[in-house]
């Protein structure tokens, strides 16, 4: 749902990054609008996972800019020269985005509320009361109300990444990052997942979601970026991307499939 007159959100530009000798991303350029929901499609390897992670920066990119809200992230300029951030600010750009993995990533020595109220305690400083009243509003808005006291052992795949959603909602991002969040999860379990992923869609929430859900691609993306070896081949709207495709491998990948 992209909002009328929607700033951009992201704004990546000629992103490239190597490990080694091996180029996995090849110049990769995207946007999203506020309120947008961009899909990335393609197969293992294409980059797309990389891609996330550069934007959230656990990755540093080695060419390329990256920007949130019209600020650079990762370096700051000075004239006309580029110096890396600190580690501090590094970590308070990185609350602009909230990462969600394929495999959770839960302290499992903390309750799901726990989960949830660790960062905003930690980083943002937010008082107690105050973290554990927006946890218990979260956990309800991902239907685990009830459940704040279980630990990540006492709950399903599809719990445990519902919790992290919360997790990640409760530093109020601009920006939300899901890489394949349904890939670790038995099938049975995948609906309840893409079902909060849709409610967010529906509050404005800006996102960008790498996915192999090609019918919740369809319903739920206002974009659709394909991606293989490590560049953009086609982006449009599902009903071009996805209906009619017009990229020769564009039209491979979706056979397979």
């Amino acid at each position: 749902m992209i909002l009328e007159d929607a700033p951009l959100i992201l704004d990546a530009f000629d992103v490239h990054k190597s490990y080694g000798e091996h180029e996995v991303l090849k110049g990769i350029t995207s946007e999203v609008m506020k309120g947008e929901v961009v899909c990335l499609l393609g197969p293992s390897g294409s980059g797309k996972s990389t891609f996330l992670r550069c934007v959230n920066q656990l990755e540093k990119p080695d060419v390329g800019s990256i920007q949130i809200n019209g600020e650079l992230i990762g370096y700051e300029r000075r004239g006309d020269k580029l110096f890396e951030l600190s580690d501090d600010r590094l970590a308070a750009q990185r609350c602009m985005t909230g990462m969600v993995f394929q495999n959770f990533n839960l302290f499992g020595h903390l309750n799901a509320i726990e989960n949830i109220m660790l960062a905003p305690r930690l980083v943002l400083k937010q008082d107690k009361d105050e973290t554990r009243h927006e946890a218990e509003r979260l956990l309800d808005q991902v239907g685990l109300k009830g459940r704040e006291r279980a630990y990540p052992s006492q709950l399903s795949g599809g719990q445990q990444q519902r919790v992290a959603i919360a997790r990640a909602l409760a530093m109020k991002p601009q920006l939300m990052l899901f890489d394949e969040p349904t890939s670790a999860l038995d099938p049975q379990l995948v609906g309840e997942v893409l079902s909060v992923i849709r409610g967010l869609a529906e509050t404005g929430m800006s996102m960008m979601i790498v996915t192999h859900e090609i019918s919740f691609a369809r319903s739920v993306a206002d974009k659709v970026m394909f991606m293989a070896d490590g560049v953009v081949i086609e982006v449009g709207p599902p009903s071009q991307v996805l209906d009619n495709p017009q990229a020769e491998r564009t039209i491979e990948f979706l056979s397979e499939l």
